[in-house]
């Protein structure tokens, strides 16, 4: 069965940056792409990042231009690099991986780790 394990996440204020990194370990089912997804207090998950096997990236609206997605798939390691962070980017992030870039085709999401950004 595969793991995902996030790492990463704390306290920073405003404007700075984080980088999250997951590592995947396991048995490995047939997927085509790694995201990073949040959930914050009261609200619906929302997928923010992914990469395919190909390298192609994508992002949600909310984060483009300052969160960046890579890989290194020697380490089995998925990294999202989070920069000009801001209060409402406060969220618990999850590591997934999915059989598409759609959110709806991602699961076995990992336990998250927590980012706070103050104001």
């Amino acid at each position: 069965q595969v793991q995902l394990v996030e790492s990463g996440g704390g306290l920073v204020q405003a404007g700075g940056s984080l980088r999250l990194s997951c590592v995947r370990s396991g048995s490995i089912f047939s997927f085509n792409a790694m995201g990073w997804s949040r959930q914050a207090p009261g609200k619906q998950r929302e997928l923010v990042a992914t990469i395919t096997h190909g390298g192609i990236t994508n992002y949600a609206d909310s984060v483009k231009g300052r969160f960046t997605i890579s890989r290194d798939t020697a380490k089995n390691t998925v990294y999202l690099q989070m920069n000009s962070l801001k209060p409402e980017d406060t969220a618990v992030y999850y590591c997934g991986l999915g059989a598409t870039t759609r959110e709806r085709d991602f699961g076995s999401w990992g336990q998250g780790t927590q980012v706070t950004v103050s104001s």
